[in-house]
């Protein structure tokens, strides 16, 4: 299972592979089961089984081969010593992976190239990385050297014409529409954009975790989004990106956690905790109980899943509420929040960002006073 394999070839085994729609992301669900004691251990390895020899070429990341094993395997371990052998060298795997990428992540910024999601993203790039060593090797150096590099991605960048940009504008247009920014962008979404490294380096510092510059960093990117944040009569939001053309409409989008309100309100909430902010804490819980409060913005949220259905905002929304000045009507919210849960789509597919197994975790954990064994959605930045 730990045997480490070159390039994708064969999208099955990166299908097997996969935290987000294969058999690994299931593995958090019965892993969760299991500590609980509602499911045996012999099942979660029957799961695991099947990943295969990992991939460690380029391709991976906290979603993807060695590191994504990696993540579970911790998940599964807990305060034990289950799986302590395989993770030993998981551990070591991963940290000689990301030093290969971080070394061409710096020769990219002082070459003054743009950036890439693949490059410092949650799913596919160091932004991710850096979340897997947050929980495996917080004092490391490896996570600092993460934490280093994000903090100069935040440094401004002329870019090959000499223009100025931020230094996570990328040269490319979002996945999801391949014309839409011409020119390149910048993102401000958790799952590829700036927000993603703003919750990390949020995260690290409450851990007691920092790096020079940590707290400039912090600060240049929420700056950035107080400059794109609208507000209105139905509260506060931010576009997806801004390009050479402007921002993209702010208008009222899908709450979701990859994109809408719900992740920015947690990432910036996560910054005002951290930078002792108590302003941008308020505003966040604010901007997420506007949204909360607009039924035609939740109606947008057709399915259960995590990364743009009702799955996700559940598990934000729970994560907003414990660290919230006045958790109550986030509380209150929650409670009333299974008759929407159970009115939208069920999954077609057993994955956990769009499939049934996130689903299910972010459901079983609506009521406050259910246990909950772990904190699987730390590959969320949401804790």
């Amino acid at each position: 299972m730990l045997t480490t394999v070159p390039p994708i070839t064969d999208t099955a085994v990166s299908t097997r592979q996969s935290l987000a729609h294969g058999p690994l992301g299931v593995a958090l669900l019965h892993i969760e089961r299991a500590h609980l004691g509602l499911t045996s251990w012999h099942a979660v390895h029957r799961q695991l089984a099947v990943a295969g020899p990992l991939i460690d070429g380029e391709d991976a990341s906290l979603f993807l081969g060695a590191p994504a094993m990696a993540y579970v395997l911790h998940m599964a371990a807990g305060s034990t010593s289950r799986y302590v052998g395989a993770l030993h060298t998981l551990d070591d795997i991963v940290a000689s992976h990301i030093r290969r990428r971080l070394a061409a992540a710096h020769a990219r910024i002082d070459q003054g190239r743009y950036t890439t999601f693949a490059e410092y993203d949650l799913f596919r790039g160091l932004t991710g990385l850096g979340a897997l060593l947050l929980r495996r090797h917080p004092d490391g150096d490896v996570t600092r050297r993460v934490l280093e590099y994000l903090v100069r991605l935040t440094e401004p960048l002329a870019g090959p014409n000499g223009k100025q940009r931020p230094g996570w504008w990328v040269g490319h247009s979002p996945a999801s529409n391949s014309t839409a920014t011409p020119g390149g962008h910048a993102n401000a979404g958790i799952a590829h954009g700036i927000t993603g490294p703003l919750a990390l380096l949020a995260l690290a510092k409450r851990r007691g975790i920092t790096v020079a510059g940590h707290d400039t960093a912090m600060t240049r990117i929420c700056r950035w989004l107080d400059g794109l944040r609208q507000s209105d009569h139905r509260g506060t939001r931010w576009p997806r990106w801004i390009s050479e053309e402007g921002p993209a409409p702010a208008v009222p989008n899908t709450p979701s956690w990859s994109y809408g309100t719900p992740g920015l309100a947690r990432a910036q909430q996560l910054a005002g905790i951290a930078l002792g902010d108590e302003d941008r804490k308020r505003m966040a819980e604010r901007a997420l109980l506007y949204c909360l409060a607009d039924r035609q913005q939740l109606d947008l949220l057709a399915n259960r899943g995590l990364r743009r259905g009702v799955g996700g905002l559940l598990r934000s929304v729970q994560r907003v509420a414990e660290d919230a000045e006045n958790p109550k009507p986030f509380v209150d919210w929650l409670s009333q929040a299974p008759q929407r849960f159970l009115g939208a789509e069920v999954p077609q597919e057993p994955g956990f960002m769009d499939g049934s197994a996130g689903a299910a975790l972010a459901f079983q954990t609506t009521e406050p006073e259910i246990t909950r064994a772990t904190d699987w959605d730390a590959c969320l930045l949401l804790i």
